[in-house]
């Protein structure tokens, strides 16, 4: 549940951003995590900067008052199940997530029903309402990790991202029932269109986050979460990659290799369908505004916020 919307056309913003907000910083005792989708200003003003186990792992450790999130709404809920008694804000509110939003928790509590024998595995790109209906949360990053951590005789449901659920089953061998959803950024990678820049870049190596259609896994070379990309770049012998996934993390890429090529994988269309419209909706004026107003608040149940802790510090358990 979200309260406490202020515009942020009502803050009068300082020339200096980047001083002001850290200034803010200091008066507040604010940390500010940034995952790697955020626009290049938010990631350079970050205490952190992550995927979504490593920010995660940051929130459940901060010694901080104030966690403001650059990131979706299912993140900084994260980071208030982890710490009710911190000060949890999100620039815009509105940044929502196609994949959460495609699990809708009544519509997963009937089919959950359906197998009530079965452990729930949820990946964290999920509402706090389908947490608490799960067993153990997973990230992109551990998600093959926590699956192989199962008793082979145990069956799973995985929720709520059928391509990862896949990859999973793929790289574990294990059968599980997936819900149906995606996210509308990795779905939009045109298999045809990498196919074509792999012949235009013939030096340059195709990567790809495990969100993907199969169809645009099977020209990958690597498959990882952004961590993992992030790191592989670094790495690999190859001095120019193919990257499928949000735009965002190029930024990063370019900051560790700054010597090597990042050519971003095309949409279907001739759009920018391959950034993240609700990642992209956080920018670095609603983030001062946020931290000038202390607003909005990411606030939960308490209910709600114990039964989805659970899962989570599973993972985190699991995770090590």
């Amino acid at each position: 549940m979200f309260v406490n919307t202020l515009p942020s056309s009502k803050t009068n913003l300082p020339e200096d951003l980047f001083g002001a907000i850290a200034q803010l910083k200091q008066d507040l005792n604010a940390v500010i995590l940034a995952h790697y989708y955020q626009e290049p200003d938010i990631q350079d003003i970050a205490d952190y900067i992550g995927d979504s186990l490593g920010l995660s792992q940051q929130a459940a450790r901060t010694q901080a008052d104030v966690i403001v999130f650059a990131g979706v709404h299912f993140m900084a809920e994260t980071a208030k199940i982890l710490n009710p008694d911190k000060l949890v804000l999100l620039p815009d509110l509105a940044a929502g997530c196609s994949l959460a939003d495609s699990c809708p928790p009544d519509a997963f509590a009937k089919f959950k029903e359906k197998y009530p024998d079965h452990l729930v595995i949820s990946y964290i790109n999920c509402t706090a309402e389908i947490k608490a209906m799960s067993d153990i949360i997973c990230t992109s990053a551990n998600a093959v990790q926590i699956v192989e951590q199962i008793p082979v005789e145990q069956p799973i449901i995985f929720a709520p991202d059928r391509n990862l659920g896949r990859y999973v089953m793929q790289k574990t061998g294990r059968e599980m029932v997936l819900w149906q959803g995606s996210c509308i950024v990795h779905e939009t990678f045109s298999e045809k269109k990498i196919v074509q820049l792999k012949m235009q870049h013939p030096e340059a190596e195709a990567i790809a986050h495990p969100e993907c259609e199969p169809t645009v896994l099977r020209h990958a070379s690597y498959i990882g979460s952004t961590t993992a990309l992030l790191k592989y770049i670094q790495y690999s012998a190859s001095q120019a990659f193919i990257v499928a996934t949000e735009p965002g993390i190029i930024h990063q890429m370019q900051k560790v290799a700054p010597h090597k090529h990042f050519i971003p994988a095309p949409p279907f269309n001739n759009c920018a369908c391959n950034e993240c419209p609700h990642m992209r909706l956080n920018t670095l004026e609603k983030l001062y505004g946020c931290m000038k107003n202390q607003e909005p608040e990411i606030t939960l149940p308490e209910s709600t916020r114990l039964a989805a802790l659970k899962p989570i510090q599973r993972m985190l358990e699991m995770s090590i």
